[in-house]
């Protein structure tokens, strides 16, 4: 059996990115689905023009005809792209021929690389935008159910590391959700008001007036029309404002799903085990290992979300009215940034439908500092017994105690006369002490 030459490997299989490899964001980013978004705004560009008089209404036919992605050789545009530094260049040279000598005239009248470049970004922004949105809901209705399911469940709550003050597995959950609400929330505002792009050489449209448009907003207007985008105040060449606010909203996601997997990743822990992926991943080596996959790979793109988000925050100090490097610095990066948020939400949609929570373990790790985890409430119970300071110190002594003796507070606490009227099994009872938990679970879940 012979290996595949590297003309014979297939494009973006995500050999070496699992997080995104067969996810809808794949498909969506993929080679081909940018080269059918070119293709489509070139068609409606010439769609624009014929309806506006500017173009043989033969020519918006012929152009939509022919632009369609199967007929054209992407490996062939990726190599000739090369030389006039985008792909846009070569493809109207392929369009051009495949809509024939009457209406190959028609084709990009008027536009230049940018407009159909930045026009196709939109596109497939959009389109990779939307099924995000569709496991972000997924996502937040799994982790709905869980915060209801759990909103009394009691675990230690934990700070630096270490065990705090008692909280709810239900708050926990609820506090995710809110983080992925407030995601689908940014993306959302975000996909509705991706723009097209066309303002001709410079940005002056000029070249749309020659070819006869009276007013170029009209022409622009009908451009985003036939896309389902919004029409633009300005061309944005150089005013990436379009591109900032995805990379905000796109790395403020992969965050919001990294901090879900960051948690579970840690409550999984094999000494901990508070929750569980529900179908683990194997390893090569060890027969026994589930490892929390989901968790890993969102985890991962939460790590490499920030970074790619920066290029193209970077790339929004662009000079001229067109620039030299800037514009494509964009393009592999806000791919690179969608595909991962892509992954990662369906990973989150998959890992929070699968969560298994052990409430048990929970309420075992409650009493593993002996019932110091109370000791702020007991700090509050008893200063108007003792005094602020004598109660303090007495907690701090008998901290000691616990670690040195291994006995509870609990029975610590008993042996003291002048605390023989509280009631200290209410007291140190790590279930009674979790504030108003329930409560902001609640009012956590009437957002919709």
């Amino acid at each position: 059996m012979t290996s595949a030459g590297p003309s014979d490997a297939p494009d973006d299989t995500g050999l070496l990115a699992p997080g995104w490899a067969g996810s809808p964001a794949a498909s969506a980013t993929a080679d081909t689905a940018y080269l059918q978004a070119l293709l489509d705004a070139e068609a409606a560009l010439t769609r624009a023009q014929a309806a506006l008089e500017l173009a043989p209404a033969g020519a918006a036919a012929a152009v939509t005809e022919a632009a369609r992605a199967g007929h054209f050789d992407v490996r062939s545009l990726a190599r000739r792209a090369r030389g006039g530094g985008n792909p846009v260049i070569p493809l109207v040279a392929d369009l051009t021929k495949a809509v024939g000598e009457e209406y190959g005239p028609c084709v990009h009248r008027g536009a230049t690389s940018q407009d159909i470049m930045d026009t196709a970004t939109m596109l497939v922004a959009v389109r990779t935008l939307d099924p995000v949105l569709a496991d972000l809901g997924r996502t937040e209705r799994a982790l709905a159910r869980l915060a209801a399911a759990h909103r009394d469940s009691v675990l230690p709550g934990r700070t630096l590391t270490q065990h705090a003050v008692p909280t709810t597995f239900g708050l926990k959950a609820a506090g995710w959700r809110s983080l992925v609400l407030d995601a689908r929330d940014r993306i959302t505002a975000v996909r509705d008001s991706l723009p097209a792009q066309l303002g001709g050489a410079a940005g002056t449209a000029a070249a749309f007036t020659a070819y006869g448009a009276r007013d170029p907003r009209a022409l622009t207007a009908a451009f985003a029309r036939e896309l389902g985008l919004r029409a633009p105040l300005l061309p944005w060449h150089t005013l990436r404002t379009p591109i900032a606010d995805l990379a905000g909203c796109l790395a403020f996601t992969a965050g919001a799903l990294g901090k879900v997997a960051a948690d579970v990743l840690v409550l999984g822990r094999t000494e901990i085990a508070e929750v569980a992926e529900g179908s683990g991943g194997g390893s090569s080596a060890m027969p026994h290992k589930a490892n929390p996959v989901r968790s890993t790979l969102i985890a991962a793109a939460a790590r490499r979300a920030p970074l790619l988000a920066a290029t193209l925050y970077g790339a929004q100090a662009a000079e001229d009215e067109r620039p030299a490097g800037a514009w494509h610095a964009e393009w592999e990066a806000l791919r690179d940034l969608l595909r991962l948020v892509g992954g990662a939400a369906r990973d989150a949609a998959e890992l929070a439908e699968g969560l298994r929570v052990d409430t048990g373990a929970m309420r075992e790790h409650l009493a593993l500092t002996h019932g110091l985890i109370v000791s702020e409430r007991l700090s509050a119970e008893l200063a108007p017994v003792l005094g602020r300071a004598r109660a303090r110190e007495l907690l701090t002594q008998l901290a000691g105690r616990i670690c040195a003796e291994g006995r509870s507070l609990r029975e610590l606490l008993a042996e003291r006369p002048e605390l023989s009227d509280l009631d200290l099994d209410e007291l140190t009872d790590p279930a009674r002490y979790t504030g108003s938990a329930g409560v902001l679970t609640d009012r956590a879940l009437e957002r919709r």
